[in-house]
């Protein structure tokens, strides 16, 4: 059974890859007060995961070309308790250049996809959850490098995504990609 580890190593790397939005944009839900909640998941290891606020049962693409190394589904549990760590429905997804990207907080039983299965980018992967250790619906987004054993995580670095750019480490909303569309064009 996965032990989800709480790395303490820290990089400053970007990624090589360039990837699209792990979501549809219309399903992001803007919200006044998630990033005032007494409570940041993202620090060491996941310093630079980004959360996208979705509704439940939102779709989930694969944000770049590649082939899926973990599968996690069997939760339906979550919560804003440390103990729910290891329960996060997860995606893992091996690319070019070494790099992995992740997708966590999935509904149980909610991918569509196997381990060893082909991807293309924008591909329908998986439903939006609420498990593991969460505050509500939203999608966990990391790119990663130097994998554990079974490739389930590794030590994150900043995504570079098409047509946009983040502040990673904050919580994306319908708001931002509003405003990094019109500042694209």
């Amino acid at each position: 059974m996965l032990r989800r580890k709480k790395m303490n190593q820290e990089t400053s790397a970007k990624s090589t890859n360039i990837y699209a939005l792990p979501i549809l944009a219309e399903d992001l839900q803007l919200s006044h007060n998630y990033g005032e909640l007494p409570f940041n998941s993202h620090e060491g290891n996941l310093k630079y995961a980004v959360d996208f606020l979705v509704p439940e049962l939102s779709q989930v693409v694969a944000a770049l070309g590649g082939t899926v190394v973990y599968v996690k589904q069997d939760s339906d549990v979550g919560g804003p308790d440390g103990k729910y760590w290891n329960d996060g429905n997860r995606i893992v997804i091996r690319h070019a250049n070494r790099e992995y990207s992740a997708y966590e907080h999935l509904k149980c039983g909610g991918s569509l996809v196997v381990v060893g299965q082909t991807v293309e980018c924008g591909q329908l992967i998986g439903y939006s959850g609420n498990t593991g250790y969460s505050v509500g619906p939203h999608l966990d987004f990391e790119v990663f490098v130097r994998p554990v054993l079974d490739e389930s995580e590794g030590e994150t670095v900043k995504p570079g995504f098409v047509d946009y750019s983040f502040e990673v480490g904050k919580v994306i909303t319908s708001k931002e990609v509003g405003n990094e569309k019109a500042n694209s064009g």
